[in-house]
């Protein structure tokens, strides 16, 4: 009989936490490890700067302590412009995975700008090279000490449109981190994404999306953050994203990565016991088994 294996990790954002200043309640990081644990997950991204200490042995030992093994983390970056190298910073942060064998280096095209509903400048020829560039230096930064640097699209950063992505795909090597949501908001189908450009998918972020709020983004009629406080994100299969096909396609593609369950959300006060962010966290973890059952039956 062959196995399936799916690599599932949580990830802080799940839970309320953060990078962007004023979003919500901050869970405390034992509760939201404790829970992640709880449910079963065996690995999560690092989360925001400040959620885990700074420190990298001391982060990694705090992983380690809730039986929780580091993937890596959302790391947004500023790469189009001449007077800022990225570098140092990704040097920097990379201390940490060493520290916790973290192999999986998820880069966003940062702005600038706090936040994600603010005006974006338009970059000329010269600044996209600029930001090719980085990401290839970036590419082989991370290489040397074991780790993987892939692309997030994002909402609200450098990279967010179809157009943003197809200028990448052909300007630069990096892979992509896919994130189902982002990408939808950004114009991109992430079922095609999926089939057709599975060798270049190295991470995944897996949400669910009620499209009715999604496309309130798209048209500017509300903001990201408060499409997110209305529920635009959903538990795995609760959603309008096929993400079983999602899975399945990538899946059969030969992909071993990781796929992170990551349903931003904003927590607004601490949850009582065994409420809050877990049982939407418990629905996606949930599904997604069945859905490696599934590829299990089929595979015997």
């Amino acid at each position: 009989m062959s196995s399936i294996k799916i690599n599932i990790a949580g990830a802080p954002i799940s839970w309320g936490v953060c990078e962007v200043p004023n979003w919500g309640h901050q869970m405390d990081p034992s509760r939201v490890l404790g829970e992640m644990s709880a449910l079963g997950f065996g690995a999560t991204e690092f989360g925001p700067d400040g959620f885990l200490p700074m420190q990298p042995e001391l982060k990694a030992s705090i992983l380690k302590e809730h039986n929780m093994i580091a993937v890596g983390g959302f790391v947004p970056v500023v790469l189009h412009r001449p007077d800022h190298d990225p570098v140092p910073g990704v040097e920097k942060e990379l201390l940490s995975y060493a520290a916790a064998g973290a192999k999986v280096l998820v880069l966003a095209a940062n702005s600038g700008i706090d936040g994600y509903d603010a005006k974006l400048p338009v970059l000329d020829d010269a600044q996209w090279q600029i930001l090719f560039t980085n990401l290839n230096r970036l590419q082989e930064v991370a290489a040397k000490v074991g780790v993987k640097a892939v692309l997030h699209p994002h909402v609200g950063t450098m990279i967010e449109t179809q157009d943003h992505i197809n200028r990448v795909l052909t300007g630069s090597t990096i892979p992509f981190c896919l994130d189902t949501g982002h990408m939808i908001i950004g114009g991109t189908d992430p079922v095609n994404f999926a089939q057709r450009h599975s060798d270049r998918v190295a991470h995944s972020h897996l949400k669910d999306v009620d499209l009715s709020w999604a496309k309130k983004v798209q048209n500017n009629e509300l903001s990201y953050y408060d499409a997110v406080v209305k529920g635009m994100y959903r538990p795995l299969g609760q959603g309008d994203v096929d993400i079983r096909a999602i899975v399945r396609s990538l899946v059969k593609s030969g992909y071993n990565g990781w796929f992170v369950l990551e349903q931003d959300n904003v927590v607004h006060t601490e949850p009582s016991a065994n409420e809050g962010p877990i049982a939407d966290a418990k629905a996606s973890v949930e599904f997604l088994q069945r859905v490696t059952a599934e590829l299990e039956a089929e595979a015997n």
